[in-house]
């Protein structure tokens, strides 16, 4: 499907991925060669919504938060793909509104003005430069899309939005769309105050405002019409599917009829037929009457349990400790594996917003951090995202922080500072950049190394030492007791000497970390003690030396 000037070609296989010219630019069209990789594998594209299109191998999304399209760009070719991941997340990419008290604050992002696509990420050009370049290196794009709402019915009129576009909120007027008052619930929502005030009634929570955001009447013939080309528009440009945001707060036939809707993947970049991927943000802890299960049928779905649970098994609270992890998955109340979206933290919770509580782990504690990102990407259950951050300035007033409205590092007129990326790989200027931290970029591999293999020879100690294999093709060990993990355990793996990922990788002169050696048996000795800054061994396939 030809979509304009824009257009690349996916004709080198994986192994040149690293070193592709960067040729995606504007005026440059070819043709697609290939597309063996895809094809090939027999799996990640099909004819439903379910399925995690992704490269060669590549089984993990990273959300590249609050990045600049160019810097995606450059990431794709220079990291995402040479090192495995198999998509992005983006932020997203419509007009929002321009806040300035709190100055540019990341939230400013989810509230649309229209579905133009401009932002503080960049341009269109550069948005369609972007998904160009990364599919060509075979890495996917997941655009995050708004779509229950517009901006806040507080926010006045003007043209104080990212593309210059005029809006009367107060009227319900968004021209650029366009939508007027009659293209929202306003005339369904039944609270006094038109926001949503108790969320065990799902007529609320569904029909009336979200916070003073303007509520979308997705029953509407128009306002579907309207979403289902903002979408599709993204759809031709290549990216690979979506992250809809704050599905809870939509009926769920609504959101079938504009799924229903969408576009084929662009055959430029994928086979014929191919449908986006979609995974759908449920916040559902439990205790409510609107589930995760509601939106099962439709894509994926956030599994915002998983983090909580997780976090709480790591810090070691209320008696739960790793070897509780033997049944993790549905036989700990998360849903079916084949149905869920799983992160240790999001852009949301990781700020204390969303869901998850005081558990959640982030980058601000990077010891336990690691250990729950490394069990997540050992472990076969969902599929997984990862959280790139940046660092804000944090102010905890009786453990709540009073900064955690702040945006991206920006300049002084509120554009968007671009990625530093330092000498030994990892990111400056106030970039977290979680995924090139090497303990977890190795568990990329590993996971990509293992996929489709099974939860093998689990062995736990009781406590908070626990160690598990996938099939023959990794093997994982964490100690997150107090005193040393010494043992001899069955991993499955054939015999030969292996490199520790956590501790360092192995090199074309051998292993720069731990190396463990697994004997005819399948046995091997570990020794991890309690005070290692990163109390995990991981070793798989691609690590024997």
């Amino acid at each position: 499907m030809l979509i304009g000037p824009w257009l690349c070609e996916l004709a080198q296989p994986p192994a040149l991925w690293p070193t592709l010219e960067r040729s995606c630019r504007r005026g440059v069209i070819c043709t697609v060669k290939a597309r063996w990789c895809l094809l090939a594998l027999g799996f990640g594209i099909g004819l439903t919504h379910y399925h995690h299109s992704t490269r060669c191998g590549g089984t993990s999304i990273v959300h590249l938060f609050e990045w600049r399209w160019a810097d995606i760009a450059e990431e794709c070719e220079n990291y995402l793909a040479p090192n495995g991941f198999g998509a992005v997340q983006i932020s997203p990419p419509s007009e929002n509104i321009v806040v300035t008290e709190p100055w540019r604050p990341w939230w400013e992002r989810y509230q649309p003005i229209s579905y133009k696509l401009c932002s503080r990420s960049g341009t269109e050009q550069e948005l369609r430069d972007m998904i160009c370049r990364c599919n060509k290196v075979g890495v996917k794009i997941y655009a995050d899309v708004v779509i229950n709402h517009m901006c806040a019915a507080s926010a006045g009129e003007g043209r104080r939005s990212t593309c210059g576009s005029y809006f009367n909120a107060s009227e319900e007027e968004f021209p650029s769309v366009p939508y007027s008052a009659s293209h929202f619930n306003d005339d369904k929502c039944t609270t006094a105050s038109g926001n949503i005030e108790n969320y065990q009634d799902i007529y609320q929570v569904r029909d009336c405002r979200l916070l003073g955001l303007l509520d979308l009447a997705h029953r509407k013939e128009h306002v579907r019409e309207r979403v289902a080309n903002y979408m599709n528009s993204l759809v031709d440009m290549g990216v690979a599917g979506f992250r809809v945001d704050a599905c809870k707060h939509m009926w769920p036939e609504d959101l079938k009829a504009i799924y229903s809707r969408l576009n084929n993947l662009n055959t430029q970049w994928f086979p014929e037929g191919s449908k986006p991927f979609i995974y759908q943000e449920v916040i559902d802890l439990g205790g409510e009457p609107i589930k995760a299960s509601d939106y099962s049928g439709l894509g994926h779905v956030t599994e915002f349990k998983y983090g909580a649970k997780l976090g709480s098994v790591i810090r070691r609270w209320n008696g739960d400790k790793l070897a509780d992890l033997k049944t993790w998955g549905e036989g700990c109340g998360l849903m079916p594996s084949n149905q869920a979206l799983v992160f240790v933290d999001n852009h949301d919770n990781q700020r204390g917003h969303g869901a998850g509580g005081a558990s959640i782990l982030t980058f601000w504690e990077p010891r336990m951090y690691k250990m729950a990102v490394a069990f997540m990407l050992a472990h076969p259950y969902g599929v997984t995202r990862l959280m790139s951050s940046y660092r804000w300035d944090r102010s905890l007033v009786d453990g709540k922080d009073q900064n955690d409205w702040m945006g991206p590092p920006s300049y002084p007129d509120g554009s968007t500072k671009p990625v530093p990326i330092n000498p030994d790989g990892s990111c400056g200027g106030g970039w977290v950049c979680e995924h090139r931290w090497p303990q977890i970029r190795n568990m990329v591999m590993f996971r990509n190394e293992a996929n489709a293999e099974p939860l093998s020879n689990w062995w736990d100690n009781g406590e908070n030492q626990i160690a598990f294999g996938r099939g023959d093709r990794g093997f994982i060990v964490i100690n997150n007791d107090n005193c040393t993990l010494d043992a001899f355990l069955q991993t499955g793996m054939p015999a030969g000497s292996y490199c520790d990922v956590i501790s360092g990788q192995r090199t074309a002169a051998g292993c720069t970390g731990k190396l463990i050696t697994v004997g005819q048996d399948g046995k091997a000795h570990f020794t991890i003690k309690a005070t290692e800054q990163d109390p995990i061994i991981a070793i798989h396939a691609g690590s024997k030396l």
